[in-house]
């Protein structure tokens, strides 16, 4: 029985060429992971439901030469951002944070974590012009703050209290997530 090649064969095949090859993997996914990040969207996590974030012992070091000792954010609204150079979705959703930190930066804490070296993340960051300074941990990350995936965000509030936590790529600079700054740093 003879095989026909179909157009919907044809576009099949060069799809998953597309995803084989390395140069066109990571564009491919970033596109896609874009795409999601305008459905998912960013929830207040209920009062009853709020966990208290422990400021004891983390220290973060940023590629500005800068050291944090995470307490020094008690009291203030906090965006903490888990993420790497190399993984699509933290790609995907950088812009929307970049433009997100560049309106909100004198009013919220914004960390930007990476265990990526700071002269990829430099690299990084020049040539996609990112200008959000980015911190490597130099000690344990508080349990309520652990993740085993990225990207992972966290909105703290002035309290202490985890009221969003988001696995995955987001559009962070959406109506949505701008309003829960305003209410919280209102509070």
């Amino acid at each position: 029985m003879k095989a026909k090649f179909t157009k919907r064969n044809i576009i099949f095949l060069i799809i998953i060429a597309l995803l084989i090859i390395p140069q066109t993997r990571q564009p491919i996914q970033i596109l896609l992971h874009k795409g999601l990040s305008y459905i998912n969207q960013s929830s207040v996590i209920d009062e009853d439901d709020r966990v208290l974030v422990s400021y004891d012992n983390w220290r973060l070091q940023s590629d500005m030469k800068a050291s944090l000792d995470f307490k020094a954010t008690k009291g203030k609204v906090v965006f903490v951002n888990f993420w790497a150079t190399w993984c699509p979705p933290c790609i995907a959703e950088m812009p929307s944070l970049q433009a997100l930190y560049n309106d909100y930066k004198d009013r919220v804490e914004f960390l930007f974590v990476t265990n990526d070296n700071f002269k990829t993340v430099e690299n990084f960051k020049t040539k996609e012009g990112y200008t959000f300074e980015v911190f490597n941990p130099l000690s344990k990350v508080p349990e309520e703050l652990t993740s085993r995936s990225i990207p992972r965000t966290f909105i703290i509030n002035k309290k202490g209290e985890i009221v969003v936590d988001e696995s995955g790529a987001l559009d962070w600079n959406s109506a949505t997530v701008r309003g829960q700054l305003d209410q919280l740093l209102s509070e």
